[in-house]
């Protein structure tokens, strides 16, 4: 087990925003940082991090919480997987105490997958630069592709001996289970035999985006016709390849810093352009574009520029993944290497300084990149062109947004030389066509939902849970600030007999002005969720002088993490949407905090009153109960609830 000290170094150490802009792109927004859902597919931003509380909230999936949170949502770590990650990304030096057997048992299948895999991971280049043979065929591989020692070592590049089950003996002996290596797919298990899936072939590790080893593509070495040139690890729990693109996890950076993705097709093509020096390039790994993959790059920048080999078969079906990228409301640009080229061969016959000057002229937008394309094959055709002209204008209704749709319509009647009314009555019937059928459920589920709606009440806000959440809110951003409170004592007039409030000023933290003013009122949390946090909040509070949000949020469970930012970062929402530049300036609580305090305080007691008054006059109701000291209750509250009434108009007002 890791020690608590290194969790503890770990938790003061770790940025909320470091960590999290290695997976996606911030923007500041005020003293915040706003981005893109990394949890669902949306185009506006609704994840928000504070640095300031350290605590970040997606307001799209609902989910919340600190570095550690995010990691096990994100990367799907355990909570140890998590604290490691972040103590490597930091430098710090993992402490552990010994493990019990039961603990070691407690480690779960995915954990499992994930150790087999990085064991392999080390094995396969342990081979390729410790043994002869992985050196003499292995390594030789690579040095005639170019790479050097040190782009070797950064994609992990390996090699697996031409033995039948040299890899599996060894992973048996240092007591790795057969379950997992056949679920990872690095064995094969046929009756009671055992066989090494990548049997003499290189080896080029799949990372995550945080550099997790997902899963192995491994290339033979010999001409074999009925051997396939390529073999991927089988999908597993841990391995989606619809859902990875290779070399992300070396190119994240880039990606965001360069607000571009280079995306090709193989892993040598990728390797080569990191090599050269341009580094924000990724590989699909041979599989058709997917919707996926897509998003994952959309998470580091808008830009995509698809790298085609010059005489690339079935280019006319690739281009198709042109289409989707643009239904996720990117931009997309298309190079074409020369006749007989690939970026893998061009980087490498090529300086730095000549590949980009060639991206950079090369490079064209995707509607003269297929206009060009389509013209070529139309060859003059009237027939064949107004197919083209079509083919373009179907790409067009892929993408969202109205402007660049507009843009590009008049891009292809420039280029295809025909009308724009033409264009734009064409866009029109595809999109027609394309939403028929949704719009015809859309219809029926909306007919249905009207004759509800009617028939529906109007909900009702729920008033204590709104105080009772303000409460927490409270507690959590200025439960330690020592504050100036004007409190009231309630005084009857020796004159008239009349009850009133009088003002008295006294010093106190404001966790105690809140515990002890629902004491008296001997309140209960209605909101099961807000009891606990209370309660945990008052004691955390009442030992500890230094409360720190980062290390209460990372002690709660997820469910109640989740609730805790969820109340802390609600007021962020409105700033994503930049509402001050529509002259809405939300007001900043800390402005006034004894006020915040009072006002919350008096608001949740007139509400009390308001419910005992409900109570006290649904027992008038019945003819047998004595009416006199129940009118005298009522009366009462409701002279108290007027003098504080009063006095909530003079704090909201102040």
């Amino acid at each position: 087990m890791i020690s608590k000290s290194t969790i503890e170094q770990v938790f003061e150490t770790a940025r909320v925003e470091e960590v999290i802009g290695d997976f996606v792109t911030l923007k500041k927004s005020g003293s915040n940082f706003k981005g893109l859902s990394p949890f669902t597919d949306e185009r506006s931003p609704s994840f928000m991090v504070s640095p300031v509380k350290q605590i970040w909230k997606d307001f799209s999936s609902g989910k919340g919480g600190n570095a550690v949170t995010f990691l096990m949502e994100h990367e799907h770590f355990t909570y140890p997987e998590a604290i490691k990650y972040l103590a490597k990304k930091y430098n710090i030096e993992i402490e552990e105490t010994e493990q019990t057997n039961e603990q070691k048992e407690e480690a779960n299948e995915r954990e499992s997958l994930y150790l087999v895999n990085e064991f392999a991971n080390d094995y396969f280049q342990r081979i390729l630069l410790k043994t002869d043979q992985g050196m003499a065929i292995g390594l030789s591989y690579f040095k005639e592709r170019g790479f050097t020692n040190d782009t070797i070592k950064t994609f992990n590049l390996g090699y697996s001996l031409d033995e039948w089950q040299a890899f599996t003996d060894d992973a048996l002996k240092k007591g790795y289970q057969l379950e997992f290596l056949e679920k990872t797919g690095l064995t094969i298990v046929k009756d009671d035999r055992q066989f090494d899936r990548f049997k003499g072939r290189v080896m080029f590790p799949i990372h995550s985006m945080s550099g997790r080893v997902l899963g192995f593509g491994g290339r033979i070495l010999v001409t074999d016709k009925k051997t396939a040139k390529y073999v991927n690890s089988p999908e597993s729990d841990i391995y989606h390849k619809s859902k990875i693109l290779y070399g992300l996890f070396q190119a994240k950076q880039t990606i965001a810093k360069e607000d571009n993705c280079y995306l090709v097709e193989g892993y040598t093509d990728v390797i080569q352009f990191y090599q050269k020096g341009i580094k924000n390039v990724v590989a699909s790994s041979g599989t058709a574009l997917t919707p996926e993959q897509i998003r994952l790059v959309n998470r580091l920048t808008k830009n995509i520029t698809v790298l085609f080999d010059g005489d690339a078969a079935g280019i006319r079906a690739s281009i198709r993944g042109i289409d989707l990228i643009l239904e996720q409301g990117m931009n997309v640009k298309v190079v074409m290497f020369p006749n007989g080229e690939d970026p893998d061969s061009f980087a490498r016959h090529n300086s730095l300084q000549e590949l980009s000057t060639f991206l950079e002229e090369n490079s064209k937008d995707f509607i003269q990149f297929k206009a060009g394309l389509l013209v070529e094959e139309a060859n003059n055709d009237p027939i064949k062109k107004a197919d083209t002209i079509r083919d373009i204008v179907n790409s067009i209704s892929k993408i969202p947004d109205p402007i660049k749709r507009e843009i590009y319509i008049r891009e292809c009647s420039y280029i295809m030389d025909i009308s724009e009314e033409v264009l734009f009555s064409t866009l029109a019937q595809i999109s027609k066509k394309e939403h028929q059928e949704a719009n015809k459920n859309y219809k029926t589920e909306q007919r249905a939902f009207n004759v509800i709606k009617h028939e529906k009440p109007t909900k009702k806000i729920n008033y204590q849970y709104e105080l009772e959440r303000k409460i927490i809110e409270i507690l959590l951003l200025y439960g330690n600030e020592i504050e100036n409170f004007e409190d009231l004592v309630l005084k009857e007039d020796e004159t008239t007999g009349e009850l009133n409030l009088e003002p008295v000023v006294h010093k106190a933290k404001v966790f105690e002005k809140i515990y002890l003013d629902l004491q008296e009122d001997e309140m209960q949390f209605s909101d099961a969720n807000f009891k606990t946090l209370y309660y945990s909040i008052i004691d955390t509070l009442h030992h500890s002088e230094d409360f720190q949000l980062r290390d209460f949020i990372g002690k709660l469970n997820q469910d109640m993490a989740n609730e805790v930012t969820t109340i802390l970062m609600d007021d962020e929402r409105y700033r994503l949407h930049d509402w001050q530049r529509n002259h809405i300036i939300p007001k900043e609580k800390k402005e006034s905090i004894s006020q915040l305090v009072t006002q919350t305080i008096l608001s949740l007691r007139c509400f009390l009153i308001d419910q005992k008054v409900v109570e006290y006059q649904n027992e008038t109701s019945n003819p047998e109960t004595n009416m006199l000291p129940i009118l005298e209750d009522i009366r009462d509250y409701l002279k108290l609830k007027t003098l504080l009434s009063k006095k909530l108009g003079k704090v909201v007002g102040s």
